[in-house]
Formats: C-alpha cells, structure tokens, sequence
C-alpha cells in the first residue's frame, strides 16, 4: 500500500467512526440513555448522550 492510498484509507476510517459515534449518541440521547466516559482526571463517569452532544461542537 502507497503512503498516498494509505493516508486516503486512515481518513475514511476516521470519518467512518465520526459518523458512527455520532449516530450513536444521537440513538442514546433519543432514548435517554446515558453514556460511559472517562474525564481528564482518568476518573469514569456516566452522563447523559445530551449533553455529550450539546457539550461537543463537533456532533451538532
């Protein structure tokens, strides 16, 4: 595999993932489900799918 076509493949891999983190936290937070994450202090925590999207520009 090229460097060319492998660069080509990381990015649908990584957009693919986007667009199922997203479809998923979109499924959550219509059920009102709750999602598993780890904060900056490593410590585990259990929030609302909402407020991951309301919180991360990146999932409006």
């Amino acid at each position: 595999m090229s460097s060319k076509e492998l660069k080509d493949f990381t990015e649908k891999l990584s957009r693919g993932l986007e667009i199922a983190e997203k479809r998923m936290l979109e499924e959550k937070a219509l059920r009102g489900q709750d999602v598993i994450v780890c904060d900056a202090n490593n410590r585990i925590r259990r929030i609302p799918a909402s407020q991951v999207i309301a919180n991360n520009p990146q999932f409006k």
